[in-house]
């Protein structure tokens, strides 16, 4: 059993729980995941590690109540337990050799993005982020980036916070004022990732995608984005919206509602 000893919720959807597993904290590194159930009933899903602290025998996890295991989750109080919690699995963060990089997060990418930017700077690379949002009520973790990069650039779709425009257009406007990256890595859904990093390809810029970890269990999650089959890639990450939406309604019905804001 592994106990939940801190929980918060980032907004109407988004949740960060840090665990005790003190065998998984030991050993992880930026970029890795864990597989997990919530209990004997549950089905196993793979949730990126948002951090870890090894004195404390902790990990992060951020995620959205989107599905029945998820929902499930975001339900769980300080105090309460998942059944199990297994990893660390795949492969860490590359950093070697780079010295400048922007992360590219969109929506609930940016809770996977920020264990990578930030992991990056504590290895001495400096780093832009970029996060997109499509409002100001969806903005998450916009105090720990700052601490965690050197240079932070908000964006909204609608212009309710930050600036107006998508992540592409501050990443393009970056590039052509003289940033001189290293790598561009592009974590949230899978179109804004593919214009990432066509955009990258585009300025000869290396990229690296974050992909989910349901699909890249035994060679990822990272991958050359330049070789990612993105319309392929787009396919498959809708093959479960309809089941989603029926765990979220089966959910809501076992519940009587979920334990948003207690």
């Amino acid at each position: 059993m592994f106990k939940v000893v801190k929980r918060r919720q980032l907004n109407d959807n988004m949740f960060w729980l840090v665990i005790e597993a003190p065998l998984v904290a030991r050993k992880a590194k930026p970029g890795q995941f864990v597989i997990l159930i919530t209990d004997e009933y549950g089905e196993r899903i793979p949730l990126t590690m948002a951090g870890h602290d090894s004195e404390a025998g902790t990990i992060d996890l951020i995620f959205a109540a989107v599905g029945r295991t998820t929902m499930l989750m975001s339900q769980l109080q300080e105090g309460e337990y998942l059944m199990d919690v297994v990893g660390p699995l795949g492969k860490p963060t590359e950093m070697d050799g780079l010295k400048k990089v922007c992360v590219v997060g969109g929506g609930t990418g940016n809770a996977l993005a920020y264990p990578l930017a930030c992991g990056m700077h504590d290895h001495g690379v400096e780093v832009d982020m970029i996060c997109g949002y499509k409002s100001k009520d969806l903005v998450i973790l916009e105090d720990e980036f700052r601490a965690g990069v050197d240079n932070l650039y908000m964006m909204t779709d609608d212009g309710t916070y930050g600036e107006k425009g998508f992540t592409t257009d501050k990443l393009k406007e970056l590039i052509e004022s003289g940033k001189e990256y290293d790598e561009i890595v592009a974590v949230g859904p899978p179109m804004m990732m593919k214009f990432t990093c066509k955009m990258a390809q585009d300025y000869g810029i290396h990229s690296i995608a974050s992909l989910t970890a349901k699909f890249v269990c035994v060679d990822g999650p990272e991958f050359d984005g330049s070789l990612v089959d993105w319309d392929d890639l787009i396919k498959r990450s809708n093959y479960y919206k309809d089941q989603e939406a029926e765990d979220r309604a089966h959910v809501c019905r076992l519940t009587g509602g979920v334990r948003y804001n207690d």
